[in-house]
């Protein structure tokens, strides 16, 4: 909604506006560009312009929708439905998602994961094996070993601390929460 006022207070007549993206009919000048920067911006939004930037954020945004924004379960190769939903080779978004991220797209998803299966135990209405089974895990112990690795915590620990931390979507897989979960989990 605010893109499509922020595009509609420029004049600028627009095919789709979708996740993350938005199709303009006409060119856009760079004053009519700078100032829908601006709005954007005002509206806690970023106009990204750089194509390498913005197949990153279509990267970010099929992972999220996937783990954090959709009820069925996960049986899919991620790496598969990037490249069809992306339309690009696996390897080039992998290695271009590595350069710019500093982590690689397995280790972002993982992370995801790990924030869902948290946010799955505090609302605690599935058990540890419904969530296995619901993140595409091949067993409870494979789930239990890597939420352990990413967090320090077995998930039953994690389910009995009065304190819950849980990281916010945008935040997960910056270098700079690596350090702190990594730092947090050493105390």
């Amino acid at each position: 909604m605010a893109v499509k006022e922020e595009l509609k207070k420029l004049s600028l007549h627009f095919i789709v506006v979708d996740l993350g993206e938005v199709e303009i009919m006409e060119d856009i000048t760079y004053e009519q560009k700078e100032k829908l920067k601006i709005g954007l911006l005002n509206s806690g939004l970023e106009l990204m312009d750089d194509k390498r930037s913005v197949l990153i954020g279509k990267i970010k945004n099929v992972i999220i929708e996937m783990i954090h924004h959709s009820d069925e379960s996960i049986k899919i190769n991620f790496s598969i439905f990037l490249s069809d939903k992306l339309h690009h080779d696996y390897t080039y978004l992998a290695n271009l998602f590595s350069e710019v991220q500093g982590i690689t797209i397995e280790h972002f998803i993982i992370n995801h994961k790990i924030e869902r299966i948290k946010e799955l135990i505090i609302y605690d209405e599935l058990n540890i094996t419904e969530i296995a089974h619901l993140m595409n895990y091949s067993s409870v112990s494979h789930l239990s070993n890597q939420f352990k690795k990413v967090t320090g915590l077995s998930p039953s620990h994690f389910k009995k601390l009065k304190v819950k931390r849980r990281n916010p979507i945008e935040e997960i897989g910056n270098q700079n929460e690596m350090a702190e979960t990594a730092q947090r989990s050493q105390y």
